[in-house]
């Protein structure tokens, strides 16, 4: 078997054609010759033609030629009777390289092969029908600015999807079709390079690069493709900070405090990020100690704060030198240095309106103890600032002088007393002045201490003024106490007392005073026997004397109480005792408590008069009671539920009908068993007159019962009572037709009634009766 490869060029709807003869026999094979191969026209293809005969084809139709492979039937397609093959639709290579097809000559009536296969292989042969494609555009390439001529930016490939195995279609060639004149790119590789010095980022920053890549190896009539390049220049610090003006004019009032910021400035470095930072010092000026710089980490601006207090009339401008330099040098640009800059700034210093200002920041003065008023203590001084030298004025502040102990001259400062003062009272005095510009409002205060000076105006006494108990029984020529001084006055270590007896007791018997010349003293007993019944309490006055200018003195009594002791003197009691008088008092004595006596006779007798004088009425009238009427409310009912009100001081006291009222200040004598089946009624028990009789007895019989009797229960029917109302308002007009024969049964107090309404022929009801009733 014999294989045969044939080359194709494609194009859209070309044909195929062979021929030829194959027999591995006896037969012979023998190609077709080979068509011409046309080039390509501007619309299309020619093909290859070829024409497949087999030697035993004798024209006669009796031979059928097959094809079978890769693409028989749907893209290669044969002509059964001549041997011609077509293809039927346009090949890609790129798509398909090549095709594997057999041929096979086969009797038309039978199918049977009149010689073996063969098989062809069929390549399809390559056109330049792709263009060279940039797969990953558009690119993005970054290159610090003042880079050297020929510095890489970046390469970029394309790719051709022809065969570059054969012919020059998938051969590129690379060219810039936008960029120059600063940027280049190597037609092989791709590289793209700087192609100008010293691109300045500050002057441009961004470039549009396109690229395109050509097949064929650029000749006429190849394919192209092109890509986008941004190329951006990075920063590199090649630009040194410059301060727009060489000198700054900036101004300060002299009343601002210092952290106070008077002006900024800044130089300006057109590089990005740490290549534009910029650090400010102050080099030089006669303002180096006045003011300070510091920077704004937001702005990058130097700011100038004030950092002492500046006088207008002291002085009026200042002068600072300002340097601005890079901290990061990039060392390739060092030689275009130097990165810093200078600035001067002048600032002037404005005058302000200043309060007066105190010659001293305070004052001490001293005035004497109980100096007279008017007494001068000193003079405060202030002066305006100012160029204006306005003349000032002071006073004070009455919060810092509550009491107003001083005046001050308003013009002069001198200060003076109002009223003499007390050291002892009050050693110190701390006030303020205030003093103030004519024609302005601020003021300054200046703190003035006064102290008062000491005097010897206060007499010394005792330390303490304890009672000294000393013993009964003790023995002449004993120290019994030792008493010191104190003095008010102020007289530091050259204090010193002396003590002596009071001339009147300087030649007692009881008693001695030794001065120690220590500002203490010894009190000594003379003699024994002190006895507390005869006398259990010395007062021994005592002359205390100061060393003062001049020198004071006083008279201080002290107490001496004698006290009863066990044999080792320890006191136990020293409190007075009752004892008995002594027989044979004097008459004095006994005419002075007869008299006591008689006085408070006298006042119980009085006592006892006024009470009697003051009597209470002893009748009880009717209008003291406050419970004497039932007050009834207008509601027809049975019972108690009747619109009259009635009297009920008769039931209260029935014998007061007969004119006799009882006493409040008697209680009754009379005491009466209650009659015999007499005991307590139910509370609903008919008979009214015994229920009512029963308790005005025992109220009467009870000596523990008050003054006036009560009725505490009632025979209440409630509402709905079969008797109806007994009301008299309605007797007259109202007709009924109950029967009140059983009022008979009630009592002979409702008898009355019963034969009033016992019977319907009775005549009209009697008020008068049925009020006797």
């Amino acid at each position: 078997t014999e294989s045969c490869i044939i080359l194709l060029s494609l194009h859209k709807h070309a044909s195929v054609f062979f021929s030829g003869h194959q027999s591995p026999h006896r037969h012979h094979h023998r190609l077709g010759k080979l068509g011409q191969v046309l080039h390509r026209s501007k619309r299309g293809w020619v093909w290859n033609q070829f024409f497949l005969h087999s030697d035993v084809d004798l024209g006669d139709g009796n031979i059928k030629y097959i094809l079978s492979g890769e693409g028989a039937g749907t893209i290669f397609v044969i002509d059964d009777n001549t041997g011609n093959i077509h293809a039927t639709k346009t090949l890609d290579r790129e798509e398909q390289a090549q095709y594997t097809l057999t041929a096979q000559a086969v009797a038309r009536d039978t199918n049977k092969p009149l010689e073996p296969p063969s098989e062809f292989i069929v390549k399809v042969q390559d056109i330049n029908d792709n263009p060279p494609e940039f797969l990953h555009g558009p690119y993005y390439a970054n290159v610090p600015e003042m880079s050297n001529v020929g510095t890489s930016v970046m390469q970029v490939t394309a790719t051709d999807a022809d065969d570059p195995t054969y012919g020059n279609s998938a051969r590129l060639v690379y060219s810039i079709l936008q960029g120059q004149p600063y940027f280049s790119v190597e037609s092989q590789t791709g590289i793209i390079r700087t192609a100008l010095p010293n691109m300045d980022r500050e002057a441009r920053q961004e470039y549009d690069v396109v690229i395109q890549a050509k097949d064929m190896g650029g000749h006429m009539g190849g394919l192209s493709g092109t890509t986008e390049v941004k190329i951006t220049l990075t920063d590199v610090n090649d630009n040194p900070p410059k301060f727009p003006q060489s000198v700054y004019a900036m101004s300060v009032s002299e009343d601002r405090v210092p952290g106070e910021e008077v002006g900024r400035l800044k130089a300006k470095d057109p590089d990005l990020g740490d290549n534009g930072l910029v650090t400010y010092s102050l080099l030089d000026g006669d303002g180096m100690g006045v003011f300070e710089l510091s920077t704004d980490s937001e702005t990058r601006e130097a700011v100038i704060k004030l950092k002492k207090h500046v006088d207008y009339e002291t002085k009026r401008m200042y002068t600072l030198k300002v340097e601005g330099s890079n901290p990061h040098i990039d060392p390739r640009f060092m030689s275009w240095g130097p990165y810093k800059d200078e600035a001067t700034i002048k600032i002037s210093v404005e005058d302000a309106d200043e309060p007066p200002v105190f010659v001293a920041p305070s004052y001490t003065f001293e005035v004497e103890e109980n100096a007279p008023e008017g007494t001068v203590v000193g003079r405060v001084h202030a002066k305006d600032t100012d160029v204006a030298n306005n003349p000032v004025r002071y006073m004070i502040p009455r919060y810092t002088d509550v009491e107003q102990f001083f005046n001050i001259n308003s013009e002069d400062g001198l200060i003076t007393t109002t009223r003499p003062m007390d050291r002892e009272t009050q050693p110190w005095h701390n006030i303020s002045v205030s003093a103030t510009e004519i024609g302005h409002h601020q003021d300054t205060k200046v703190r003035v201490n006064i102290k008062i000076k000491d005097m010897n105006d206060n007499a010394p006494e005792f330390a303490t003024n304890n009672e000294v108990l000393m013993c009964d029984t003790v023995a002449p020529g004993k120290m019994i106490e030792t008493v010191s001084a104190v003095d008010k006055d102020e007289m530091a270590h050259r204090q010193h007392f002396t003590f002596s007896l009071a001339p009147e007791v300087a030649h007692n018997n009881n008693f001695s005073l030794k001065d120690n010349r220590d500002s203490t003293a010894s009190i000594y007993v003379l003699r024994k026997g002190f006895s507390r019944l005869t006398q259990d309490v010395y007062f021994l006055p005592i002359e205390i004397n100061d060393n003062g200018l001049p020198a004071l003195s006083s008279t201080n009594t002290l107490t001496i109480r004698v006290c009863s002791c066990d044999s080792r003197d320890t006191i136990l009691s020293c409190n007075v005792e009752p004892y008995v008088l002594p027989a044979g008092l004097s008459t004095g004595a006994l005419i002075a408590i007869l008299a006591c006596i008689v006085i408070l006779l006298a006042i119980v007798v009085l006592f006892v008069a006024l009470r009697r004088q003051k009597k209470e009425p002893l009748i009880v009238f009717e209008e003291e009671d406050i419970r004497e009427n039932i007050i009834t409310y207008d509601d027809e009912g049975g019972g108690e539920e009747d619109t009259e009100a009635f009297d009920i001081a008769t039931l209260q006291n029935p014998d007061g009908a007969n004119g006799f009222l009882p006493r409040k200040d008697m209680k009754p004598e009379l005491q009466c068993p209650l009659r015999p089946g007499m005991g307590h009624p139910a509370p609903n028990s008919v008979d009214v007159d015994d229920f009512i009789k029963t308790r005005i007895a025992e109220a009467d019989c009870d000596p523990t019962a008050p003054p006036y009797d009560s009725i505490q229960i009632y025979g209440y029917e409630g509402r709905g009572s079969l008797a109806g109302s007994l009301s008299s308002l309605e007797s007259v007009t109202t007709e009924s037709d109950l029967d009140y024969d059983y009022l008979q049964s009630w009592g002979p107090r409702f008898r009355k009634l019963a034969d009033l309404y016992g019977t319907k022929d009775c005549p009209l009801f009697d008020a008068d009766e049925a009020e006797d009733s």
